[in-house]
């Protein structure tokens, strides 16, 4: 199964780039009836003497632990640099042009990093901390013009959402109540496709037609999209779990990690961003 995240969909565990069979408990080198026997094992590795695929060597490959590590270093460098980017680059009138500048700059080449990163065949360190990087400083500008001009706890408040949310998929799925199908994942994917062509529309007439184009950004039609993309985001990051416990159980490379990592930043910068939003339109509301 490939996660509905840009880094998992381009590339996932998965050497055959198909999917893992998500309906039942993945079973190292346990080849399917009818299928290519790699297909279910991407990791599998070929017997000399007979060709059948056997489970992967235990040594050097992906757990739960790497997952963390790598996650934990990657969020906080966007925490790092979020922090830099409020404390350097106020939002203040005199410097309001400026920091917005940079904001977008660095927003610009986190995005290019990041399809960089997607489209490569192995993951990148380097990359994937520069990205962070550089997502860190338009999170930070961002935050502290929300801070300044809307209010200075609808910041905190969108950081604990975000946490929430985490913590809440994270239960849910250990629990076995989200269950990460075929199905689940083309409704999530398809959802995604429509809520971002619509962003995409709204941006445009904004751009061309002033104001707020459509209105998906603010009052009742942005509330509703707001929470839309919270709930997306909550999905991707079932089809994340989905994902990082798949390549663990097929003895993915113990560098999968990085992408692992790359990935759940991602989305958790999605459901922030999200979140701030509505909680901005709702403290404006007020």
């Amino acid at each position: 199964m490939r996660s509905s995240n840009p880094v998992f969909s381009r590339r996932g565990f998965s050497r055959d780039n198909g999917y893992a069979n998500v309906n039942a408990a993945p079973q190292a080198g346990a080849p399917v009836a009818g299928a290519n026997p790699y297909a279910t094992n991407p990791y599998a590795q070929p017997d000399a003497q007979y060709g059948a695929p056997q489970a992967p060597a235990r040594s050097g490959a992906m757990t739960i632990d790497d997952v963390v590590t790598r996650t934990a270093l990657t969020l906080g460098t966007v925490v790092a640099g979020a922090a830099a980017a409020w404390a350097l680059l106020p939002v203040d009138e005199a410097n309001l042009t400026k920091s917005y500048g940079i904001a977008i700059g660095a927003a610009l080449i986190a995005f290019v990093l990041s399809l960089v990163q997607s489209f490569k065949r192995t993951p990148v360190p380097a990359l994937i901390i520069a990205y962070a990087a550089f997502e860190g400083v338009f999170l930070g500008v961002i935050s502290s013009a929300v801070s300044t001009y809307i209010g200075p706890g609808v910041v905190m408040q969108a950081v604990m959402g975000t946490m929430c949310v985490f913590a809440g998929v994270l239960f849910a799925y250990k629990m076995r109540w989200i269950r990460v199908t075929r199905r689940f994942y083309g409704f999530v994917m398809a959802a995604a496709m429509g809520f971002m062509l619509l962003m995409v529309v709204n941006l445009l007439f904004a751009a061309f037609g002033g104001g707020d184009g459509l209105g998906f950004r603010s009052g009742g039609l942005g509330i509703l999209f707001g929470v839309v993309g919270i709930i997306l985001g909550a999905c991707f990051l079932a089809l994340d779990f989905k994902q990082v416990e798949d390549g663990v159980a097929y003895g993915a490379p113990r560098e999968e990690s990085w992408l692992a990592a790359f990935g759940l930043t991602m989305t958790l910068v999605w459901i922030y961003l999200e979140m701030l939003r509505l909680l901005s339109i709702l403290s404006g509301d007020d």
